[in-house]
């Protein structure tokens, strides 16, 4: 990696790729230490996650050949934390990541923009409390004031903010307890050990932070009843993005402060997001409603995470099986949590290998007939719901939602209901001259279904789908999926993607190479 001592747009880059990397090595670790505010064991899941999603929005914006500078690569990197922060945590760290870059953009520099980052996070935070990761984040700012360059300046934070986190059992009593550090600012110093690797050009062989973390608790261990939930505390999180004027969000904070607790609110110039712990979730979302427009709702009941997490003997408990076709999308659903089978004959096999008291089938497939299968499994004891996926763009969307600490119920009302939510459409290529819904196709004409049906005949990929495109985002959406086939041009993807980008400033777009031969392109709308 080149050696650059400055803040530039590669830096950015390289940045997000180390946290990205800093934290999937730090994961199960930091969520093994969870213990405040609520012991759920994911805040390193969603300090990745929520990087994860900077770094898809820098890969989408910034192109690693092409030149670009600071405040466009900045500013994708905080968007992308912005739209998928996920608990506490991220949604912290996002909002870290949105102070620094409004300063960095108007020619600050990287101490002043830790200061701000510091100041903008307690000031989201309704109720801060030391020995967090608020506190890690301010004596990494504290730290950085009049120190030389970039490099100088991170390597300062980074080592204040080692020193301040190690202090946190003794300012924190569920932590000093528990014998362990916070989570949330372990996480924050691997991103700053991560932004200092960047600026000094240096690859981490190992974690960036080897100090012990103090002994960890097992889930179920150390307190009576379910140590998920807060003695007294809410029941459940919520979290959503929402579009809302600036001037509405501080009635929107007071709404929510007197609902329950943990409560954080980042984002400006009228895109939020919002985290509460709450016993009332229909309050939680009305108070988005009365504030603007909340959408990619998620809640999650506390006591559910810990009954996921308690041993329950060799079986599984639940399993998703999903019927993909192409190399891709089937390491894509396999990463997902799902067992990969590439026909509905293998469907049956697939769940006795799940070997799981529950299963969610997931066809991906209009003409696929699997209600025998599902039949079949019932009779050997196991329960089983059916999602009727006709697409794998629909079976993308119900696994982005599936959530194994739910009841079995109500995790397939919620993977239906994405599915269901999602419009689905192909590319394919006529093999001969035929009629069809929208008129007749000569041999080698692209065509163009949706909902499958035929619905436009064109002579390219790229002007094919940008109609196709078109008429689906006509009726509304928030997110293009797109997944490439094995004969998909390499640049139908970047077109397809600037032609969204161009013509709906709201719309974010995601893209999977699914290695299918024989769908040059799915599409799909949330």
């Amino acid at each position: 990696m080149p050696v650059t001592h400055t803040l530039d747009a590669a830096a950015v880059r390289a940045w997000c790729r180390l946290a990205l990397q800093a934290l999937g090595r730090a994961r199960e670790e930091i969520d093994a230490i969870n213990v405040y505010p609520v012991a759920d064991g994911d805040t390193g899941t969603n300090l990745y996650l929520t990087v994860e999603s900077a770094a898809e929005s820098l890969k989408a914006t910034v192109d690693g050949t092409a030149p670009t500078d600071l405040p466009q690569a900045l500013r994708a990197m905080s968007q992308g934390a912005l739209i998928g922060a996920r608990g506490n945590s991220g949604t912290i760290l996002a909002q870290l990541l949105r102070g620094m870059t409004a300063v960095l953009v108007n020619g600050g520099g990287l101490g002043e923009a830790l200061r701000e980052a510091a100041d903008s996070a307690y000031q989201a935070v309704a109720h801060p409390v030391e020995g967090t990761m608020l506190t890690v984040a301010a004596a990494a700012a504290e730290a950085a004031a009049g120190q030389g360059d970039d490099l100088a300046v991170a390597r300062a934070a980074y080592e204040a903010a080692r020193g301040a986190l190690a202090a946190t059992p003794g300012q924190l009593a569920e932590l000093g307890r528990a014998g362990v550090v916070d989570a949330g600012g372990r996480g924050l110093v691997a991103v700053l050990g991560a932004l200092t690797d960047a600026l000094s050009g240096r690859e981490p062989a190992a974690p960036a932070v080897t100090e012990p973390i103090g002994t960890v608790v097992p889930f179920g261990c150390g307190s009576d009843g379910d140590p998920h939930v807060t003695p007294g505390g809410p029941a459940y999180e919520v979290v959503y993005l929402l579009e809302a004027a600036d001037p509405a969000v501080p009635a929107l904070r007071e709404a929510l402060d007197g609902l329950g607790d943990s409560l954080v609110v980042v984002g400006g110039d009228g895109l939020w997001n919002v985290h509460v712990h709450v016993d009332d979730v229909g309050a939680a979302v009305e108070a988005g409603i009365a504030a603007g427009r909340p959408y990619r709702i998620k809640v999650t009941h506390f006591g559910d995470q810990v009954r996921a997490s308690a041993p329950r003997g060799e079986r599984v408990l639940r399993a998703v099986v999903a019927v993909v076709r192409g190399d891709g999308l089937a390491a894509l659903c396999a990463d997902a949590g799902a067992v990969v089978v590439a026909s509905g004959e293998e469907i049956p096999d697939a769940i006795r290998r799940a070997n799981a008291r529950e299963v969610v089938l997931l066809p991906n497939d209009a003409d696929l007939r699997a209600g025998a299968a599902a039949d079949q499994a019932r009779a050997e004891g196991v329960r089983v719901a059916l999602i009727p996926t006709r697409s794998a763009v629909q079976g993308i969307a119900a696994l982005a939602v599936h959530e194994p600490a739910r009841r079995f119920d109500e995790d397939v009302v919620a993977m239906t209901s994405a599915a269901g939510a999602t419009r689905y459409a192909e590319l394919g290529v006529a093999e001969h001259e035929s009629w069809t819904s929208a008129g007749i196709c000569q041999a080698g004409d692209i065509l163009g279904l949706i909902d499958g049906d035929v619905a436009v005949i064109g002579g390219n990929l790229v002007e094919t789908g940008a109609i196709v495109l078109d008429r689906m985002l006509a009726a509304g959406g928030e997110m293009v999926t797109l997944v490439l086939g094995s004969s998909a041009p390499p640049d139908l993807a970047e077109r397809l993607e600037t032609h969204v980008r161009d013509g709906y400033l709201a719309v974010d777009t995601v893209v999977y190479h699914g290695g299918e031969a024989g769908c040059p392109l799915l599409i799909g709308v949330e």
